[in-house]
């Protein structure tokens, strides 16, 4: 399963956002951008210079590479509707995605790992594929095997360190150690610092 293995607290450091919750206390010390010259004056950024960084914030955040962030765009604009949108709702649909939303984890790239290492039914069939993409009425629970681990008998205090909002289009259920999904993603409920319309220009040049 190929992912982006660098650092990601460099990355966070490139796009001025943190993209893990390790990165805020690390960026509030360190602001400039990583490199030999990371520190000199910078210039004001051109309009594609700012599309550019807001594509790749967004596409690092959700962890996902250049091609398939890319074959996503393409799908969220064949789909009727505000592509930038559409294409944060299908960001918001992965099953890692969900599985963080959920609480279950700390950090995507936490529950993209519990999802690769296949702790996770979906709708009673065991799954290991991050990007899974969830509808209405579907069900994740932990597998039965998987429940008896340390991680998942802490998954309370999980939870908590999480801080997740409550979401309208999904109901966890700790105790239970499953995820209901009962909605669509609204763009209310997507990531609030994303400029979507930014990443549509980018690709429509």
């Amino acid at each position: 399963m190929a992912r982006d293995r660098s650092p990601i607290v460099k990355q966070s450091r490139r796009e001025g956002y943190a993209l893990h919750p390790k990165a805020h206390k690390i960026m509030v010390k360190r602001t400039n951008i990583p490199g030999e010259h990371g520190g000199g004056r910078q210039q004001k950024p051109s309009g594609y210079a700012l599309q550019l960084r807001e594509k790749q914030k967004v596409r690092r955040l959700y962890g996902l590479l250049e091609k398939q962030f890319s074959n996503l765009m393409k799908e969220a604009t064949r789909i009727q509707g505000q592509s930038g949108h559409i294409l944060l709702q299908l960001l918001e649909r992965r099953l890692d995605n969900v599985v963080y939303r959920a609480g279950f984890a700390t950090s995507r790239r936490a529950a993209r790992q519990l999802v690769g290492h296949g702790h996770f039914m979906l709708n009673g069939k065991r799954v290991d594929i991050p990007s899974i993409r969830v509808s209405e009425g579907d069900e994740i629970v932990v597998r039965e095997k998987s429940s008896k681990n340390e991680y998942f008998k802490d998954l309370a205090d999980i939870n908590t360190a999480s801080s997740q909002p409550t979401l309208g289009w999904l109901v966890s259920d700790v105790k239970k150690q499953s995820i209901k999904i009962t909605g669509m993603p609204t763009r209310e409920e997507s990531e609030s610092d994303i400029n979507e319309q930014l990443i549509v220009e980018y690709y429509s040049r």
